[in-house]
């Protein structure tokens, strides 16, 4: 087993807060599997942040009225704060400073330096009123692959990487009725394709860490030759590059990925006090490091595939990540969430109103691991009461009943039945087999076994004791709940004797319908 494991989350751009569609994602996830492990003993750290340097904070502070250096600021603080809100424990957050930028461009650099990046002349959409070429959210149209609609740079729906040039019925995003035409333009790129073979070796051995949807799209991409990555764009929302050839161009903000994971892992390790260093010290080949990823779909290429191929291009240096695991898009209301049509729901304002642990176990219930699903105020309040709220809450004073009259004589029986629920906890939470919706699946089963259990003097013992290790195997999920019982903290099992000694838990206050 590795020495540790740097999980990592992809950062939002900072044009707004997070919505429950973030959360109910990667964030969740990652902080669900790193409480795991750590109580497990393991060495875990977790990182993520806002993005600045995306074309779409210019878009959206367009859009708002506002200027986008406010827009940042605004947004920073509050994806921080939602974070904290729904209890997603993050150990590094990054953002814009000198030790990041002066990191991207020297990592840009060394693969310039290496003769690993080339000038090649590329179209791109560009507007002549304004005199800007028109790159990632500035331009959008119909994907050439898929044909569902997107923007330049990344599509949501296959995940390809998709020119600027090449979008079908392409049109300005900040003004769709300023004519486009397309411009050529010398940008330095890196020739992804030099590095397919080795991307499909490396994902062929590493099969069992991503999920089918992913492991389908890299198949069908890797299956035939790669295009060339922009690793600089001829605009000047970004970061600027030194490089002669390409003067006044920044980087592609698609291209920082690899940079700003091995920042936003140092950043992380500085924080639990684990590690000092480079930036890349903990990616380096033989660290001893097992690099995940919880991210969404959409962010695969970035990730898996123009990201790794930059890694390989400096010869060996790093480990490559190993393990993504992937989520689809969650919806509201069976729509997709929208900050500009309004469809939205706030994490922190949620927050709020409803416990926090029912908004955790309702996320997880309902992810979208592996197609979308849809969230509706109705159905939290419903779901909460009906698999978590009423039954704790019952098996809570069945418990509460025998408070102070232990120590109580536990059986064989009990015993085995608690290991069984570790077991199944267990592969839930472990990343061969992660899953929140089975995390919060378990619950629901083990609440209801233990609801409908009569409980009489002869096996109070065995019921208090198979109620507090479900609590145990809860609680990277329900935090505040295990918190009350248990202290902050991860929460390890106890040693196993023949007795056991209830202690006073608390009830559940359940979520409110929509009004």
């Amino acid at each position: 087993m590795n020495a540790r494991t740097v999980i990592i989350s992809p950062a939002p751009t900072a044009n707004g807060d997070l919505h429950l569609g973030h959360i109910a994602g990667p964030f969740l996830a990652a902080d669900v599997h790193t409480r795991y492990a750590r109580a497990q003993g393991r060495e875990v750290l977790l990182g993520t942040g806002f993005q600045d340097t995306s074309t779409f904070v210019v878009t959206t502070a367009h859009r708002r009225g506002v200027p986008p250096a406010e827009l940042v600021a605004n947004s920073a603080a509050q994806i921080e704060a939602s974070l904290a809100a729904l209890g997603i424990g993050i150990d590094g957050y990054t953002g814009d400073d000198d030790r990041f930028t002066k990191w991207v461009v020297d990592f840009i650099g060394r693969l310039h330096s290496a003769g690993k990046l080339e000038l090649r002349t590329m179209k791109f959409p560009y507007s002549a009123r304004t005199g800007q070429f028109l790159v990632d959210g500035f331009a959008s149209g119909n994907c050439p692959e898929c044909l569902a609609d997107c923007c330049a740079g990344l599509c949501e729906s296959c995940g390809r990487l998709v020119a600027a040039g090449e979008l079908i019925g392409v049109r300005s995003t900040l003004d769709p009725e300023d004519p486009v035409e397309l411009r050529e333009a010398d940008v330095l790129v890196l020739p992804v394709e030099r590095y397919r073979e080795q991307l499909r070796a490396h994902f062929e051995a590493h099969a069992a860490g991503i999920r089918p949807h992913m492991a389908q799209a890299l198949a069908s991409m890797l299956a035939r030759p790669l295009p060339d990555f922009p690793v600089t764009y001829p605009i000047s929302w970004g970061i600027p590059v030194p490089f002669p050839e390409v003067p006044g161009q920044v980087v592609n903000p698609n291209a920082e990925p690899m940079a700003w994971s091995m920042h936003a892992s140092a950043l992380a390790a500085e924080a639990r006090g684990v590690a000092e260093g480079t930036e890349d010290a903990l990616w380096l080949a033989g660290a001893g490091s097992e690099i995940v990823y919880f991210l969404g779909f959409d962010n695969i290429y970035p990730f898996a595939v123009s990201g790794p191929a930059m890694l390989l291009a400096l010869g060996g240096t790093y480990e490559l990540p190993t393990r993504y695991l992937t989520n689809e898009f969650y919806e509201l209301d069976y729509r997709k969430f929208s900050t500009s049509r309004g469809h939205v729901i706030w994490s922190r304002e949620l927050a709020a109103e409803v416990p926090r642990d029912l908004i955790r176990f309702h996320l997880a219930a309902t992810s979208p691991e592996h197609q979308r699903t849809s969230f509706s105020r109705d159905a939290l309040a419903q779901v909460t009461e009906t698999r978590l709220v009423g039954p704790w809450n019952r098996v809570a004073d069945q418990v509460n009943r025998w408070v102070g009259l232990g120590p109580l004589p536990v059986s064989e029986r009990a015993i085995r039945a608690a290991a069984r629920m570790d077991e199944r906890f267990a592969a839930s939470y472990e990343l061969a087999g992660f899953s929140l919706n089975r995390a919060a699946e378990a619950i629901t089963e083990q609440l209801a076994r233990l609801d409908n259990h009569e409980v009489t003097g002869a096996d109070a013992g065995d019921f208090c004791f198979e109620v507090d290790r479900l609590l145990r195997a809860a609680a990277p999920v329900l935090i505040d709940l295990a918190a009350q019982v248990f202290g902050s903290g991860p929460v390890p099992a106890p040693a196993v004797t023949g007795s056991f000694t209830p202690v006073a838990l608390p009830r559940l206050r359940p979520a409110k319908a929509a009004r």
